[in-house]
């Protein structure tokens, strides 16, 4: 056998579990603690500061979402100074173009905050603009220059749209009113189901929910029955006009409120446009608008 091989064979007849063992008891004995006492951090040098870890944030319960009944008084305003002297009990207000201090001014009031935000459209003046896929992007919204119908099927549209959730509870907002979310009975430039419009409007109110906010179903009268019990309340634009606000007794029946808007060009219009439109629905709570939505309202009595 080669001296080499001798040495080895020696070594290893030395080296037992047991020695290993006292090795190790040393090796640890003599190694300095990288622990530190309960409330203190390690820091890279070896030293221990004091922290205070920030408690985990409780999304509201079940309970806390706000589920408005038919009779809620509220104000819709989606452009200009946002008017925060209405005595309602709701304001719906832009998501991106709400300032921090009219939310949290709305808030400290008592009033309910919802944030409005396009679901379904790419909005090309929205700071995340950037972030829709080409292949995502369809057709022009008839009327709206800039904006255009989404692939709902898209992965990362709804990622996006998780984000834009995400920054609703960031500004203080208790809920949210996602708008567009009827492509699948519109000329998008995709071929979209009725099946799939479900599956996207249930993973908003779902991913809503999720996150303690309250979410309302706009407009898509063709999906109403099928939504009810994921959506909290209803916002419909012009049933009176399309004479389609029966259609609405579903959620209104269901103790859901209803927010209905019928437009004029100018609001000194508003007086007959509601001798004709007011009390036409079921239990509606209805608003009389201009088409810039801005601050100027008339509520049905």
């Amino acid at each position: 056998m080669c001296s080499e091989c001798r040495a080895g064979y020696a070594l290893s007849m030395w080296i037992t579990p047991t020695s290993l063992m006292l090795v190790l008891v040393l090796v640890l004995a003599c190694a300095p603690d990288l622990s530190c006492p309960e409330g203190q951090l390690l820091q890279g040098d070896g030293s221990c500061v004091a922290y205070t870890p920030d408690p985990p944030v409780e999304p509201p319960t079940e309970e806390e979402i706000f589920r408005p009944a038919p009779g809620t008084s509220w104000q819709w305003q989606l452009s200009g100074t946002i008017d925060t002297s209405p005595d309602v009990q709701m304001y719906d207000i832009d998501l991106f173009d709400a300032p921090q201090a009219v939310i949290d001014e709305l808030s400290a009031a008592g009033r309910t905050v919802i944030c409005y935000f396009s679901a379904g459209s790419h909005e090309d003046w929205r700071e995340d603009a950037a972030r829709f896929p080409d292949e995502a992007i369809g057709r022009q919204l008839d009327g709206w220059p800039g904006e255009r119908w989404l692939d709902i099927r898209s992965d990362e549209v709804r990622r996006i749209m998780s984000d834009r959730l995400d920054r609703a509870v960031e500004r203080g907002c208790d809920g949210v009113e996602p708008d567009n979310v009827d492509g699948w009975s519109n000329q998008t430039g995709f071929s979209l189901t009725q099946t799939e419009q479900l599956d996207y409007n249930r993973f908003l109110a779902d991913a809503a929910h999720e996150r303690g906010l309250s979410v309302g179903l706009k407009n898509d009268l063709g999906d109403l029955q099928e939504l009810l019990d994921w959506f909290d309340w209803g916002l419909n634009e012009e049933c009176a006009s399309y004479q389609e606000c029966g259609r609405l007794g579903i959620f209104t029946g269901a103790g859901k409120a209803v927010f209905h808007v019928e437009y004029v060009d100018r609001l000194a219009d508003g007086p007959q446009l509601a001798e004709e439109v007011c009390g036409v629905g079921p239990q509606l709570d209805t608003l009389i608008k201009t088409w810039d939505v801005g601050p100027e309202f008339l509520p049905c009595p």
